[in-house]
């Protein structure tokens, strides 16, 4: 299997967009999968729409389970430690208490 980190950008087969890998990389080592968010271009930023630089905006609010065996996945780039943080807290807003 490949290895696969959080802040990857993803590239998976009968897709045309690309997928941001959200998980934790404990999580992806435990288990080998990951959540995905797709980058979708254009799309207007908001807050739980987040532009990354080169790619376009990662659509927050639309968590996928990825299992890397059953699809074919590959890696097309990397996101900055910063927006791996931005990201990482808009995807654990949706889940707060109110």
């Amino acid at each position: 299997m490949k290895s696969f980190y959080q802040g990857d950008i993803i590239k998976i087969q009968g897709f045309k967009n690309y997928f941001l890998i959200i998980s934790k990389n404990s999580f992806i080592n435990k288990t080998g999968v990951f959540h995905v968010c797709p980058i979708l271009s254009p799309c207007s930023a908001g807050p739980l729409h987040i532009p990354v630089e080169k790619y376009g905006t990662v659509i927050c609010e639309q968590v996928k389970l990825i299992d890397p065996e059953e699809r074919s996945c590959s890696q097309k780039g990397r996101i900055t430690y910063g927006e791996i943080m931005d990201i990482s807290d808009a995807v654990q807003g949706m889940f707060e208490y109110d």
